[in-house]
């Protein structure tokens, strides 16, 4: 099952477009009979979660167990034990073969998952009301651990694509690292680095390759340079999650 992808926000008004939280899970496609990943990988879940599911009706969602467990899920959606999976509920946000607009497949959601007691729920939605709104929306959600907010366009069709009709809003973190080294280049950049290896200042290191420059892959950044670099928060580990070269510092 082809799966609609989110756009990033550009700062288009978002007045009246659908809002809800963005779940750090595991993205899972339930095709009324079986669960799988979005690449099509069968998902084996324990019968007790899978009998909970509407049979022939198709689900979009993730497999999430909270803010902050992202971790936890990828490791434990991968078992088949019931106790790894305990935790683990399905966020179901969309029904891709619902004919109609959004809010005609969150109508149908809400049929065929209102005397579920299993572990899938339907995503909470509201219409923004402006500007403000999402700011205030996205802030909350932030502090409280969270990821960020996806916006969904009223009246829109399920696009089995990247779609400018869903997009996600995310707070990105910049911070600093000193360079320690370099990782060759593969592919196109075969003749090149790959990426910078990179330390926190608490003596973390990971791998930078995301915004390099062709010009800089060939004349990186000096080792015992630092750069600033974005990132999505941290893993369980500690390491920055999705970094991406911003400049020297």
């Amino acid at each position: 099952m082809a799966v609609m992808l989110a756009k990033n926000w550009c700062g288009s008004d978002p007045s009246g477009w659908w809002m809800s939280e963005k779940l750090d899970g595991v993205r899972a496609l339930w095709n009324g009979y079986r669960l799988t990943t979005r690449t099509g990988s069968e998902i084996h879940a324990p019968e007790s979660f899978v009998a909970s599911l509407p049979v022939g009706v198709s689900l979009d969602g993730e497999l999430w167990a909270g803010r902050g467990t992202f971790q936890s899920v990828c490791g434990g959606y991968r078992r088949v034990d019931a106790a790894a999976w305990r935790p683990i509920r399905y966020a179901v946000f969309d029904a891709p073969d619902v004919a109609g607009g959004f809010e005609d497949r969150q109508r149908a959601l809400a049929e065929v998952l209102a005397d579920n007691s299993g572990p899938a729920f339907v995503v909470a939605q509201r219409q923004c009301v402006g500007q403000s709104d999402l700011d205030a929306v996205l802030a909350g959600i932030v502090r409280g651990g969270g990821e960020g907010v996806m916006l969904r366009e009223p009246g829109s069709a399920y696009e089995p694509k990247r779609s400018s009709s869903l997009l996600k809003v995310k707070r990105v973190h910049d911070a600093e690292a000193t360079v320690i080294g370099y990782e060759p280049g593969t592919g196109r950049n075969l003749s090149t680095i790959g990426s910078l290896v990179a330390r926190l200042a608490n003596g973390t290191t990971f791998n930078i390759s995301s915004g390099l420059s062709d010009s800089m892959r060939t004349k990186p950044p000096a080792i015992g340079s630092v750069v600033t670099f974005t990132h999505h928060d941290y893993t369980d580990a500690g390491v920055p999650r999705f970094p991406s070269f911003v400049r020297l510092a």
